[in-house]
């Protein structure tokens, strides 16, 4: 697969898909990939192109969502059916196989399950769940933070992102998914 030509592919459609904003954010969550695949013996370029998609999605009317999410065989949960912004991972992981010709399962496996996380994902998945949450543009994001954050295991990293977003939910009075809660019992049990 030539990665630098999909990147440059994805990450020109990212640009004309999204807000100037959201497409911001894809770039740092890109270049955030690509570090935490460096610290943890990932191709970075798998990295770079999970940050630059992750979101390409975003701003899809709520059919289109719910069309191009159904095509990977899932069923769509009574919060994705509540709010379907929420399917625009799985989105995404279906447009970038069915229409840039990406076929990593990995990387398919990180875009789609960014936004809940899940059971038994694999380290590029869990690497895209952290840089999405941890790019610098975020307002809770500051350099001692991240360094605090490098200094972990990557499953105590995403355990501890993955706590401070259920605490936001939870102050926020949202409701989460339970593909969430079993990925926040599973590293639970990985860091202990």
């Amino acid at each position: 697969m030539d990665y630098d030509k999909i990147i440059e592919d994805i990450r020109k459609y990212t640009m004309a898909a999204v807000n100037e904003s959201r497409y911001e954010h894809s770039v740092r969550t890109a270049q955030m990939c690509e570090k935490l695949c460096k610290k943890n013996g990932i191709d970075p370029k798998k990295g770079y192109l999970c940050g630059i998609a992750h979101d390409m999605c975003k701003k899809m009317d709520d059919s289109l969502l719910i069309s191009f999410a159904s095509k990977d065989n899932k069923p769509i949960s009574p919060i994705e059916k509540e709010k379907p912004s929420l399917l625009h991972g799985r989105a995404a992981a279906v447009k970038i196989r069915q229409d840039f010709g990406v076929d990593d399962k990995d990387i398919i496996e990180a875009i789609a399950n960014h936004t809940f996380g899940g059971e038994n994902l694999c380290t590029l998945a869990k690497i895209l769940y952290v840089a999405d949450k941890i790019e610098p543009g975020r307002d809770h994001v500051t350099k001692e933070y991240t360094d605090r954050l490098m200094k972990l295991s990557l499953d105590e990293m995403v355990y501890t992102v993955l706590k401070e977003n259920l605490d936001y939910l939870a102050k926020k009075g949202k409701r989460v998914h339970p593909l969430t809660f079993s990925f926040m019992k599973e590293l639970e049990k990985n860091i202990k």
